[in-house]
This record gives structure tokens, C-alpha cells and sequence, in this order.
């Protein structure tokens, strides 16, 4: 049949150039016909007796298999003997890309067969096995003989498949490498499509689709190493196998030994084995070089994320603040002040800064926090997830503090702030605390957040409080200290104790504490201030009280009091004032509408500021202000610098009632320049005053403070002039000191203040409708009265008496100044016990404004 197939194809014309296969199955040497004329030689081969032949000397130690001898046809003449005929592609043609690829697939087949011609010959050995087994039933004398032979065998086979399948795996790779691109190419041949659509090559998306499964799972590199590593030790225990004479259990367990430790392979001997044994360790050493950058860059990532901030916060009934200001160290001063009845709390500060700056600048306060952790996190409040990270939803009082920038920008962020916050799905626990910069923008920001939202407009209450103090020198320092929590401050509570009582009654019933007003439970929570002496306490009803602590009082039994016969003096009369303003800030027509409400009719008020006087109107009209509307006060504009002497020089400073030194618009985002600022003009005008004394109008002092005439706290503050009052807006606490040693001026420490007014709404969101209705120019307000409308001079009276006989004028009496002390006393200790005073003291009280 060989024969035959031969001369067939020696008669043929020998071909140039074939565009197809042949189709005769004679001319293939992968033919059916001659495939089993081989398999017939080898089945004739079968009883020859075993031939020893070695391998390479590369692939190892000496091996055994036997040898078959193949019976070819002899060959009629010297002409070559047929060759397979393989298409050559055209270049010349359009089809030269068709015939590349064919013969491409033509090669890949090729590698493709190896195995599978190796699997023949496992097969073949197995049936042989088999047949030997069965006659080894009928022959047991020859059992041994033919159980060796079928063994060794079939082991050789099997190895001979192992090397061939470690042969094709090191070939496929850089196949594919190659000839990935033609991959579409053959398929839309073996289809008949043709698509002629420009399309990726298969290299670029593979390559794409790697890149997007290491990019977006997160444990891809971990199971790349784990597929890699097992792979090599599989790879590595088939070629090992192939050229040992070990088991394949074996050979994966030294494949295994050489990739965790790669000098084990320093032993093995033979060329082959040496080969595999130093490639599979090469392959360990890599492995493990990336598994340790994966577990540097681990640890790095995991130090990372610590360092900036960026791990969760796991913590319930914390205080979140959001935000970074110059408020920031004040309000976490206050904050931690009022945890330490408890034992401290936690803190946690979310901002768009790093989280090592926000902790230096934090260290920097050394001040000492009394057992409350301050946790900081480098995000923004306007993210949702970075929301989630300091568990926002478990909070009991979020603080969103006042940004950097001008009223309506930093009012917008807030804004936007507050709308993340609702939608926040988890909910809210606690209640939010806006800080707002503009009065104009917080009706939007209340209607957005419902009722979670508290907000405290800076500007309006710093604002109302400066004019307060320029009324009545002194009160200051009064607000410093209830705000705060270092001393006394309001509380709210429920005590079934004073049920049925009276509030005549009810205020002198708590000996550590001032009770202020009632929250009525009846009228929906409404709190009111300085009520009836004939309201009787209801069920549900709460007390507002001002006290050092919520767990340092309680009531006691009614002491003994005897109000006695005191002056019936009524207020002095209001006279018109002049006022002078120095700066500009951005709800000065807010202050002037509270001047408005405050001032007796003919009042005057000076405006000295940089603002073109043309621009004023506008900007006053803008903020709401009818200027044309005002009854009480003019307005009398000047221009110039209030830090230029020449421009001061230009004012009747000797003049004037009270000098208001307002922090200017234009420099309020930097507070050490603002504060410089405030210093220098406060110098300046104190200065040109004391050089104008000789020339003063001292009957309109007179005449204004008939009513305090034996008051030496107000006489202190006026020592300069003996006539002006002056406050001063300060940012930084820092400047306070310099303010307050040289005793030549009040003033308003307004970021610290506004900070205490913070921490107080968000221990208790209550209080914000008590802090409202103080700072407002109408209903109850602090106020500073002289002694002689309570007493005589040198009575004996203790401080119940006191109360009693404010009572009379529908007062509160909180607390007093002796004239030998140098700050006031806000529910002082010891009420019962008397002491003597003098018409020289004055006394704090919560009073109805006119």
C-alpha cells in the first residue's frame, strides 16, 4: 500500500504553488488508510524482544522503552521521497492574509497532534497491558515477567505525554503572543462570515480585560500570585516527571520543595532534571519577590490609610464637627469641658485637610482634654461615603462649621452640607448645629433641614452682643462666662419635686442654682423666661436653671428671706446717644436696626469706614434696612482708614458715647490682621482722646450715667477719657491678653464666644431658643442694674433678700460684682449666708426690655 501510495505520487506533476489542500486522502500522510497501516507495523512489532536506547542526555537519567521498528516501503528510485505539501501564502495576491492564516492554523494544528498522537500511544499501551493481564490468568508461571513489562510500559508513555504536554505549554504562549490577532480572523473563516468591520485586535482587549479585573477587584493581585504559584508547581511536577524516573506525587511535592526554597534544588543530579529543577526555582524566587511587594505595598496601603485618616470611625453618641476653622480649638475646648462630669467623651472632626495637620494644629492647643479622645479624619462633608466613615448616623450632635470665605459661599456650603446630611440613609440620631455667616440665609437652611437643624448666625449674635456691651459696659465678660461651660451655664430638667409651686417659690428653692424660666409642657415644649411670679408648675413642666452643672443641683427646702424695705427707684430715663462705628461688616444693618430698638429718639450714629459713602446706601438697602424708616437714630457717614492717624484726627472722638472697633469686612479671613488692625485703631483713638481731655463736654456724661453714678466698674471703663466707651472686636484669644492688661477698653472675644454659644446648642439644642431670645432686641435680655435699686448702702442682706426684692422690679437676680472684685459672680454659693454691701456693687439680672 506504501508502495502504491508512492508511485502515485511520483507520477503527479510536481506543483509550483498550491492555494488549497489536496483533497485525495492517498496523498495525506494523515490518511486513514495509512494510519492504520501503521498501527498494523506496530501491532506486528509486538513480540520482539526489548532493546535498550537512550534519551538526550539533557532530559536525565537513562531510561528504558521499547523499540519499534517501522517497516517503510523500499523506495524504486533515487527521486526524493514525497513531501507534505504546504500552502505558500501570495503576496501578490489579495489573498495573501487568508493563505498566512491558514497555514498558521495549519502549524497550530500540527503542535495540536503531538499530544494527541502521544495519548495513541498511552492507549495502545493500556490495551497491551490488559491483554497481558488476561493472559497472565491462563499462564501464571508468567505473571511476573508480563506485569513488569506492562508497568514500565505504560510509565514510560505516560512520561513521553508529560514531556510533550510540558513542551507545548512552554510553545503556546509565545504562539498566542504572536498570532493572537489572526484568532478572529480563522474563526470568521471557519463560520464564512465575512466581517469586514474594524475592529480591536484580540491582544489589546485581552490586555483590556486584565487591566479592568486588576482595577476593580480587589483581591485580583492575591489570586493572580495563587493562581501563578500553582501553576508553576504543577508545571514544575509534570516536567519533573517527565524526566525522573519519581512518581508525579513526588515530583509535585520536589516541584513544590524548589519553589519555597530554592536552594533544595542543589542536589539533583542529571542534566534534565538539573534544567527543570533551576527553572522552577527561578520561578519561586519571582513568585516570592512579588509576594513580598504585595505584602509591602499592603502594609504601606493599610500605614497610609491610617496616617491620612481614611479608616472608619466605629463609635455611637459621639460629637461630629464638620469642618476646619479658627473656631475649631475653642469649641473642642468647650466640648471637652462638658464631658468631664462624665468621665469624657469622644470627638471626631471630619475636614479637607490631612490628617496629620488637623492633630499638630490640635497638639498645639496643650490643653489638657480631661479624658475626651479627639479623632480626626481627612474627608469631605459633602460625600456621603466619607460621611459614613465617621458614622454619622450614629452621632448624638452634628456641628457644621462656618468655612473660610465670604457670608454667601460659606452660607452655600453649609447649605450643601445639610442636604448631604439628609440624605444620609441610615437617619440621623442627634441633632445638627449650622453655623450660619448671614441672618438672610437662615431661613433656607431651616427650611431644607426640618427640625434637626439648629443654627447660630455668628455675625448676628456678635453683632447684637457688641451693642449690648456699648449700652452697658461690662457684659462682656457676663456672657464669657454663662456660654461657657468652665463656670455657670443653662441647664434644663424635670423635677416632680417643685410640682404645684409657684415659680415665686420655685426660685428660691435650688441652692446651687438660679432658676430662670419654665418649659411648659402644655404649650408644645415653649420655653418661658423670666415668667409670672403666679405661674404654678405643671406635670411635665421642666425648670431653666443657670448652674455650674446638670449634677451639681437639685432642690431643697424653702429658706427663710425677708424682703424688707428697699428703694423704689425706677430706671433712668433714656437720653439720645452718639455712637460712632469704625469698620464695615456685612450685617452692620442688622446692628443698626438693634440700635434702633435700643436708642431714645435724637440718637446719632457715625459710620467710619473705607466704603465710598455712595456704596453704603446700596449695601443697607440690600441687607433689608429702610433707611428712611429709621426714627430714633441718624446716620452720619464718613470715609477714611481708621488705622490712618490723619483720618481719626478728622472725628470729634472726644464726643462720643461709645466707639464700637468692628472687625473689617475686608480683612476678617485673616485673624491675626484683623486683631492688628482692631489694636492699632484702638491705640490711635485712645491717644487723640487723652490729648483732647481739656476740651471733653462732660454734661452729656453726667447726664447719661445719672443712673450709675456710684458704679466704679463703669468708671473703670472709662478711665481713658472719663466719657467713651470702646469695644473691641477680637478673633483671636490670644490678643485678649494684650487687651485686658492695658485695661483701656472692653471687648468682644466674638470667634470664642460664638464657639461657647456652639457647644452649648449641641450638649443641648433647647438652649438655642434661650440664647435667641436674650440676643434679641426685644423680650428678655441681661442687663447690669446698680446696687441702690435693691438695697441701702452697707445693708446686711444675703443673696436670697436679694432675689426677693428683684422680684419686685419682674427681675432675675443671677448674680453680682462687689466693688473689691475684679470679675462678676454668676450664681453664687451660699445664698443664705449675708453679707454687707455697698452702693459701689452692681448686680447681673435678667430683665423685659422696654
Amino acid at each position: 500500500m506504501g508502495m502504491r501510495n508512492s508511485e502515485e505520487l511520483k507520477e503527479k506533476p510536481q506543483l509550483k504553488r498550491i492555494k488549497t489542500l489536496p483533497s485525495s486522502s492517498s496523498s495525506s500522510p494523515f490518511s486513514t488508510n495509512s494510519f492504520h497501516h501503521i498501527r498494523r507495523e506496530l501491532s506486528a512489532e509486538e513480540e520482539e524482544e526489548e532493546e535498550e536506547w537512550n534519551y538526550p542526555s539533557f532530559l536525565g537519567a537513562t531510561t528504558r522503552r521499547r523499540r519499534r521498528r517501522i517497516i517503510r516501503p523500499p523506495s524504486p528510485s533515487p527521486s526524493p521521497s514525497p513531501q507534505l505539501l504546504i500552502p505558500i501564502p501570495n503576496t501578490n495576491t489579495n489573498n495573501s492574509t487568508l493563505s498566512s492564516s491558514l497555514f498558521y492554523l495549519f502549524i497550530i494544528t500540527c503542535i495540536v497532534l503531538l499530544p494527541h498522537s502521544a495519548y495513541l500511544h498511552y492507549r495502545l499501551a493500556t490495551l497491551q497491558d490488559e491483554k497481558h493481564r488476561l493472559c497472565c490468568d491462563f499462564q501464571s508461571c508468567s505473571f511476573d515477567h508480563h506485569a513488569s513489562f506492562s508497568y514500565y510500559f505504560l510509565n514510560t508513555d505516560t512520561r513521553t505525554l508529560a514531556f510533550y504536554i510540558v513542551l507545548f505549554t512552554l510553545l503556546l504562549p509565545f504562539i498566542l503572543y504572536k498570532y493572537l490577532d489572526y484568532l478572529p480572523h480563522i474563526i470568521n473563516l471557519l463560520r464564512r462570515t465575512d466581517n469586514n468591520k474594524e475592529d480591536v485586535p484580540l491582544k489589546k482587549r485581552v490586555a483590556y480585560m486584565v487591566d479592568v479585573f486588576f482595577s476593580i477587584y480587589p483581591y485580583a493581585k492575591l489570586l493572580a500570585l495563587l493562581f501563578a504559584t500553582l501553576f508553576l508547581i504543577g508545571f514544575g511536577g509534570l516536567a519533573l516527571y517527565a524526566v525522573t524516573g519519581a512518581t508525579f506525587a513526588e515530583a509535585l511535592w520536589h516541584s513544590w520543595t524548589y519553589v519555597a526554597d530554592s536552594g533544595n534544588h542543589a542536589e539533583t543530579e542529571g542534566t534534565g532534571q538539573r534544567i527543570v529543577s533551576v527553572s522552577i526555582s527561578s520561578g519561586g524566587m519571582l513568585i516570592f519577590a512579588m509576594m513580598l511587594g504585595l505584602v509591602s505595598d499592603a502594609i504601606s496601603e493599610k500605614v497610609d490609610s491610617l496616617r491620612k485618616g481614611k479608616s472608619e470611625v466605629i463609635e455611637r453618641n459621639h460629637i461630629l464637627i464638620l469642618g476646619w476653622s479658627d473656631k475649631l480649638g475653642s469649641l473642642l475646648k468647650q466640648l471637652a469641658i462638658a464631658n468631664k462630669s462624665v468621665g469624657g467623651g469622644v470627638i471626631v472632626v471630619l475636614a479637607e485637610e490631612e490628617k496629620e495637620k488637623m492633630e499638630m494644629d490640635i497638639a498645639k492647643l496643650e490643653f489638657d482634654f480631661m479624658g475626651t479622645s479627639v479623632i480626626c479624619r481627612s474627608g469631605s462633608p459633602l460625600i456621603l461615603a466619607d460621611l459614613k466613615k465617621v458614622s454619622v448616623s450614629k452621632a448624638r450632635a452634628i456641628i457644621v462649621l462656618a468655612s473660610d470665605e465670604n457670608a454667601d459661599q460659606s452660607d452655600a456650603r453649609a447649605l450643601r452640607v445639610v442636604l448631604s446630611l439628609t440624605g444620609v440613609k441610615e437617619g440621623l440620631t442627634g441633632h445638627v448645629v449650622v453655623e450660619m455667616s448671614d441672618l438672610d440665609n437662615e431661613p433656607l437652611v431651616k427650611l431644607v433641614g426640618g427640625e434637626l437643624i439648629e443654627t447660630v448666625v455668628a455675625h448676628d449674635v456678635i453683632g447684637r452682643l457688641m451693642i449690648q456691651c456699648a449700652l452697658q459696659p461690662g457684659l462682656a465678660q457676663i456672657w464669657e462666662d454663662i456660654l461657657g461651660f468652665e463656670n455657670a451655664e443653662f441647664y434644663i430638667k424635670r423635677w416632680p419635686e417643685v410640682d404645684g409651686l409657684c415659680f415665686k417659690d420655685v426660685l428660691i428653692s435650688f441652692p446651687d442654682a438660679i432658676p430662670c424660666g419654665i418649659k411648659v409642657a402644655a404649650d408644645g415644649g415653649k420655653i418661658i423666661i423670666n415668667p409670672d411670679d403666679s405661674y404654678v408648675l405643671r406635670d411635665g413642666d421642666e425648670v431653666l436653671v443657670i448652674a455650674e452643672d446638670d449634677d451639681t443641683y437639685a432642690p431643697g427646702p424653702l429658706p427663710e428671706v425677708r424682703k424688707g424695705l428697699y428703694p423704689r427707684i425706677p430706671d433712668p430715663p433714656k437720653y439720645p446717644e452718639k455712637i460712632l462705628f469704625c469698620g464695615w461688616r456685612r450685617d452692620i444693618d442688622d446692628m443698626i436696626m438693634v440700635l434702633e430698638a435700643f436708642l431714645a429718639p435724637g440718637s446719632e450714629l457715625w459710620m467710619f469706614n473705607e466704603v465710598p459713602e455712595k456704596e453704603r446706601e446700596k449695601k443697607l438697602v440690600d441687607g433689608g434696612l429702610d433707611v428712611f424708616g429709621l426714627e430714633n437714630i441718624k446716620l452720619v457717614h464718613r470715609e477714611g482708614n481708621a488705622v490712618i492717624r490723619r483720618h481719626l484726627e478728622s472725628l470729634p472722638l472726644e464726643t462720643f458715647d461709645s466707639i464700637l472697633i468692628l472687625a473689617d469686612e475686608s480683612v476678617e479671613d485673616s485673624v491675626a490682621h484683623s486683631d492688628s488692625r482692631s489694636l492699632a485703631t484702638l491705640l490711635l483713638i485712645r491717644d487723640i482722646q487723652s490729648r483732647r481731655l481739656p476740651y471733653k463736654d462732660k454734661k452729656s456724661s453726667s447726664m447719661r450715667l445719672s443712673g450709675f453714678s456710684h458704679s466704679s466698674w463703669i468708671r473703670e471703663m472709662q478711665q481713658a477719657s472719663d466719657k467713651s466707651i470702646i469695644i473691641s472686636e477680637i478673633l483671636d484669644s490670644r490678643t485678649r491678653n494684650l487687651v485686658s492688661v492695658s485695661r483701656i477698653s472692653d471687648y468682644v472675644l466674638s470667634n470664642e464666644l460664638v464657639s461657647m454659644a456652639l457647644a452649648m446648642v449641641a450638649e443641648d439644642k433647647q438652649i438655642n431658643r434661650v440664647l435667641e431670645e436674650l440676643f434679641a432686641e426685644e423680650g428678655n435680655e441681661m442687663c447690669i442694674k446698680p446696687a441702690e435699686f435693691y438695697l441701702y448702702d452697707q445693708e446686711e442682706l444675703c443673696f436670697y433678700d436679694i432675689m426677693v426684692r428683684g422680684r419686685g422690679r419682674r427681675e432675675i437676680v443671677i448674680g453680682y460684682r462687689q466693688a473689691n472684685q475684679e470679675r462678676a459672680i454668676i450664681n453664687p454659693s451660699e445664698k443664705s449666708v449675708p453679707r454687707k454691701w455697698s452702693l459701689d456693687d452692681v448686680f447681673v439680672v435678667i430683665a423685659k426690655g422696654d
